[in-house]
């Protein structure tokens, strides 16, 4: 299991487990955060994005061009956001930290 902590829009901090292999849209929508991922995970939207703990970005894969024209879509992008959908857990992720944007609507009620 990798554990990875969410913090909420309120500051709050929601710790999870997830499946190596599994993606981090998957785990967060499993805890109910406000993740909506329209798209279903295909990259075709913005609406799983995330911000990554500094300490956190560069241990990520780097961002694909599709991956960063998403981003360009999405409210309240800083240097280190990215789609939860692309960001796969894996042992090396073992406590990460992602912040859930003030801007996050999920238009599904989670």
């Amino acid at each position: 299991m990798v554990k990875v902590c969410f913090v909420t829009t309120e500051g709050r901090k929601v710790e999870a487990e997830g499946e190596p292999g599994q993606s981090l849209l998957a785990l967060g929508q499993g805890i109910g955060m406000p993740l909506e991922g329209t798209c279903e995970g295909q990259m075709a939207c913005s609406t799983c994005h995330v911000i990554i703990a500094q300490e956190w970005f560069d241990r990520l894969t780097d961002a694909t061009e599709d991956e960063e024209d998403m981003l360009d879509l999405a409210a309240g992008v800083t240097r280190t956001s990215r789609l939860a959908c692309q960001i796969v857990l894996s042992d090396e992720l073992e406590g990460l930290e992602v912040r859930i944007p003030d801007e996050a609507r999920d238009m599904q009620g989670r």
